[in-house]
């Protein structure tokens, strides 16, 4: 197998955990940030680019490629290292989140999901197997299992029925998975309820999968319900086993589920707040488009030193944002992935001297200001 993890130190105080994991021979650490590449891209920028960010694991859409330019065609191309040149970790999602975003309840069934695509209206179906077929032919490196990831709030009588779906599927998918250099996660449902994230998690352990995700999260609830989520599903998970966060990326989630016990995330939001003129600073999140910033000549932030930072001002990228110009979305999403990545590496200094949990308070009055809450 291409990929390995190893758990290297925990923290005395918490459970966040510093990690790595080889691949193809070279080493990366772990808590990590993993940009989301949709369609075989992280949106308007290179390989070479998130590489020289510092990225590591990246993530491709099974859905998506499914239906463009389709699964045969990336295999033909190589796999989807060669199709899209990145010679880093690849992971890829099942394809669940946007299934069951388009589909209505009444078109879940035991077998799968039946949904309309959302370009042309053409009715589709998806089975656990045949997202497994489509992400080994795909050729990532960390495959997912077909799960349903539930809407909050939703009744607890619907989600112990759909924890139950999500474990048979789960089963299916993993008789389904035949490939000997993939790692295949297990993905942990049961919403708020502490006693179905328990019976979720124990379950897929004893299916033993490679890693684990956590789902269900960032899908309306407040912080507190999410973190209870995390913390209900990681204290019943291996602890020789990597453990992924779906689709959160906020930095103060970052933090406190680094110290859940998260090794992994990924989430769309630097990139599409790059796309919207905003851009995260140690001192908090900004907006280049207010007009406060039309004659600021200063770098987007003083303690970075980004491409972005380096080369630009304020004043001139929000002209780019206003007038449209795909180079202010650029050097935007350059930034905020890479203050990620920087966010990221102090947590893990943090976690190595164990005082994530000053880190935590220091970077929520800088960013956040006095008096946050949680919400």
């Amino acid at each position: 197998m291409k990929f390995t993890y190893h758990l290297k130190e925990k923290s005395q105080k918490n459970m966040a955990r510093l990690g790595e994991f080889t691949y193809n021979g070279k080493v990366y650490q772990t808590p990590m940030f993993m940009p989301v590449g949709t369609n075989a891209t992280v949106k308007t920028l290179s390989p070479e680019e998130l590489k020289e960010i510092g990225c590591g694991i990246i993530l491709a859409n099974t859905y998506h490629l499914w239906l463009r330019p389709g699964e045969d065609i990336v295999k033909n191309a190589g796999g989807l290292h060669k199709f899209m040149n990145y010679d880093g970790p690849i992971l890829t999602d099942s394809g669940g989140f946007q299934v069951f975003s388009l589909a209505k309840p009444k078109d879940i069934t035991e077998e799968g999901v039946h949904f309309k695509n959302f370009e042309n209206g053409d009715s589709l179906f998806l089975t656990p197997e045949k997202s497994i077929q489509i992400q080994m032919t795909l050729g990532s490196d960390l495959v997912m299992s077909f799960d349903e990831c539930v809407k909050w709030p939703s009744t607890r009588e619907y989600i112990e029925k759909s924890v139950e779906r999500t474990l048979r599927w789960a089963k299916r998918g993993k008789e389904a998975f035949t490939s000997d250099d993939q790692m295949l996660f297990g993905i942990v449902q049961g919403g708020e309820y502490e006693d179905l994230r328990r019976k979720c998690a124990l379950e897929l352990v004893k299916m033993d999968f490679d890693g684990y995700s956590i789902g269900g999260t960032s899908v309306g609830e407040d912080k507190k319900t999410m973190y209870k989520m995390v913390t209900y599903a990681t204290k019943n998970l291996p602890e020789d086993k990597i453990r992924y966060l779906m689709g959160v990326g906020d930095p103060i989630d970052l933090i406190e589920n680094v110290m859940r016990g998260i090794d992994i995330f990924d989430c769309v939001s630097p990139t599409r707040l790059a796309r919207h003129g905003h851009a995260y600073t140690w001192r908090g999140k900004i907006n280049l488009k207010n007009s406060k910033y039309k004659d600021d000549f200063t770098k987007i932030d003083d303690h970075c030193d980004c491409y972005a930072c380096k080369h630009y001002t304020k004043a001139y990228i929000r002209h780019l944002i206003t007038a449209s110009e795909t180079f202010g979305a650029r050097l935007l999403s350059i930034h905020n992935i890479y203050f990620l990545t920087k966010l990221m590496e102090k947590i893990r200094e943090n976690i190595a001297t164990d005082t994530l949990e000053e880190f935590r308070d220091e970077f929520i009055k800088n960013y956040y200001g006095d008096g946050y809450e949680y919400k």
